[in-house]
């Protein structure tokens, strides 16, 4: 990769360590921590049964299992929100119950979240130093020691190669790649031993990616243990040493990665062998009128997106590849009336529909499940039925029954065969959609599109965060709905999944389609040549 070093936002990575295997005796060292016989149960129904973890210096650790497997609480315990109904945890060869975070941090244990717990109003400086701010005594009275503050965080950034950074920037101006540095940082500030890191790599690109594994690799050359939690296989196969699984609360299998395939490690978190490809079974008749026909299509700013034109016919499914920030979501917010447009026409099943907002797009047969379900997907203080019902109210408004009110039981039908369809894993239609898993969100999302019949269904970043069982469902389902008819796009950031569904493959850069290639015969080698050939 070229770095450059005059650009201070660019990690330098001369000095992190390189990508080398762990050691070959590992699992002769003495682990940091060990936890035992773990078990955890809330109220009656047990969450883990009877967990063992060991996490050792100089190690990438990694832990495996589906959404709803144990990870979370087992993490929870470590990091000492939940206390343990049963079972030890071991520090350094000694019984050491951790049952505050407080406790956890000061025996070196620390976590990074997903959802990233910087405060995006506070500069990266006040982050690093949040709830501890060095004070020094001026004419007798105790004032912040900016200075120090900013001495300690120049060394500490520097290390991890990114000596440059604006430290009195506003985090939330930063790209979530920073901000995951400043987490890290804050972590080793507290003389971090073990580091949790809770899907890392869930918003970054493949570059940012790289740079986050050079950071790792850095740490464990120094001896710090890293718990890695990741749902892609391939990005375990490069970072890990050893690896933990997790099925339903119980441990199902450990050892070193580089001694199981991962059809090993899937049938292990699933208990199956999960499918690969998604492909079109048949051919697909593109010389009949497609379901969508886009022309010319142009944002407001002329620059996110400029002149795209496409097609999507019947039972295809057409990937937009490409780097993140190239216009492809921009694009799909164009195309769903939710972004305005500079120009541009929007043919579904021969007629302009060419929307001005979302309410015109659900009317006309569009759907769009968007790439980040928590702002933009559901509702959040709705049940699975509230999400499931809501679009259908919107498409069939106005209101329905003898007095014009919302049909409770029909709207309870609909729900109750999404749940059914899509294999819902829930209580039941009225369980708060929060309690659910990403996959099971994911589906409810699904269903409260499937729930309008659209021509043209839409999927951003449709498996981000999920894990390998419920990813195989959603590609699954997105098969499903491309074999009864409906004209499908779908954005991902994962190569993989574009190869493995789509029919052809969109490659987008600079707002433009560059090239558009046939999904059977594309790689991931020819779709990022096209994504980083020169184009203005």
């Amino acid at each position: 990769m070229a770095i450059r070093p005059d650009d201070p936002n660019e990690i330098d990575m001369s000095n992190l360590a390189p990508n080398t295997a762990g050691p070959a005796g590992i699992e002769e060292v003495a682990p940091i921590v060990r936890m035992v016989g773990i078990e955890k149960h809330f109220n009656s129904v047990a969450v883990l049964k009877g967990v063992n973890l060991d996490i050792r210096p100089g190690e990438v650790h990694v832990l495996l299992g589906e959404n709803g497997a144990g990870k979370s609480t087992l993490m929870k315990i470590l990091t000492g929100i939940h206390e343990p109904t049963g079972g030890e945890i071991v520090l350094d060869g000694v019984s050491h119950p951790l049952v505050t975070p407080r406790e956890a941090s000061e025996a070196g244990i620390s976590i990074i979240y997903q959802e990233l717990s910087v405060i995006n109003e506070l500069s990266a400086l006040e982050n690093l130093f949040v709830g501890r701010l060095p004070v020094k005594r001026r004419l007798g009275v105790p004032v912040v020691d900016w200075k120090l503050m900013e001495t300690e965080a120049r060394s500490i950034i520097g290390r991890l190669g990114l000596g440059g950074l604006d430290l009195h920037k506003p985090v939330g101006e930063m790209p979530i790649a920073h901000r995951q540095i400043i987490e890290i940082a804050k972590s080793l500030m507290k003389n971090v031993r073990v580091l949790v890191m809770d899907e890392p790599t869930s918003s970054l690109t493949s570059v940012e990616t790289e740079r986050l594994f050079a950071l790792v690799r850095q740490l464990k050359a120094e001896g710090t243990a890293v718990l890695f939690i990741s749902h892609k296989l391939d990005e375990v196969r490069e970072i890990g040493d050893t690896f933990s699984v997790l099925k339903d609360g119980v441990s199902t299998g450990h050892g070193r990665i580089a001694d199981y395939t991962n059809d090993d490690l899937v049938r292990m978190m699933v208990g199956r062998v999960v499918k690969q490809r998604f492909l079109a079974e048949g051919s697909i008749d593109r010389t009949s009128m497609p379901v969508l026909k886009v022309e010319n299509v142009t944002s407001a700013d002329r620059k996110r997106v400029r002149d795209v034109s496409f097609e999507v016919h019947h039972g295809e499914v057409l990937g937009f590849a490409g780097l993140v920030g190239s216009g492809r979501t921009d694009l799909m917010n164009c195309l769903f009336g939710a972004e305005r447009r500079a120009g541009g026409r929007i043919i579904l099943n021969g007629a302009d529909i060419t929307p001005n907002n979302p309410v015109e797009a659900v009317k006309s047969g569009m759907a769009y499940l968007t790439e980040n379900r928590r702002q933009t997907g559901f509702t959040p203080n709705f049940t699975i039925e509230g999400n499931i019902a809501v679009t259908k109210s919107v498409k069939d408004a106005p209101l329905r029954g003898t007095w014009g009110l919302v049909d409770r039981k029909a709207e309870r039908a609909v729900a109750e065969e999404q749940r059914r369809q899509l294999s819902i894993r829930c209580a039941g239609i009225d369980q708060s959609i929060l309690e659910l898993s990403g996959g099971n969100q994911q589906k409810v999302l699904v269903g409260k599109w499937m729930s309008i019949a659209p021509s043209v269904i839409i999927f951003d970043e449709p498996t981000r965060g999920i894990d390998v069982g419920a990813k195989s469902q959603i590609h699954e389902i997105i098969r499903a709905l491309a074999n009864a008819g409906k004209a499908v796009i779908m954005v991902s950031s994962e190569l993989p999944e574009i190869l493995a569904v789509c029919d052809r493959v969109a490659v987008f850069r600079n707002g433009r389609i560059m090239d558009t290639l046939d999904g059977a015969t594309a790689t991931e080698e020819s779709i990022l040549s096209v994504a980083m050939r020169d184009g203005k």
